[in-house]
């Protein structure tokens, strides 16, 4: 399978280096989307309103985060922290991530916590927990969009 051209996913490129590093020996992919099965199952469990609650599958997964970049672009991240349990092939990152609102400038750091499940050396399934609050504040309403 050829790569997948990434350029449209740039601004959430510390992101995706968050969890290549978190995920490192656990999974194989030549990418981000390339290290989720195909039909890998994404839940977000705490998050903000009008977000999907779960999709299937890597494309989707690609799809959703496509126009990332028109909202937010990442500068970096902090505080990471890595369990895993190697006898249910789960691992939890925590992490903080940063960044900048495209339409206002204003800063945006969340902290989030991610449950991902690791089966044949791809991520089957995957619970994410983000602070809300951070959203709102960042957009400076209750709506991220």
């Amino acid at each position: 399978m050829p790569s997948r051209d990434m350029t449209p996913y740039a601004a959430m490129q510390p992101y995706f280096d968050v969890v290549a590093a978190g995920l490192a020996g656990l999974v194989d992919g030549s990418d981000f989307f390339e290290m989720h099965a195909e039909d890998a199952v994404i839940e977000y469990i705490i998050t903000v309103p009008d977000y999907p609650r779960q999709i299937i599958g890597r494309e989707a997964l690609a799809e959703l985060y496509s126009d990332y970049g028109k909202s937010i672009v990442q500068s970096g991240s902090s505080d990471v922290h890595r369990y895993y349990d190697p006898a249910a092939s789960v691992v939890v990152l925590e992490y903080t991530m940063h960044g900048t609102v495209v339409s206002t400038g204003a800063p945006y750091i969340n902290r989030f916590v991610s449950v991902i499940a690791i089966k044949e050396r791809k991520i089957v399934h995957w619970r994410d927990y983000l602070d809300p609050l951070a959203v709102f504040a960042a957009f400076g309403s209750g709506d991220a969009n």
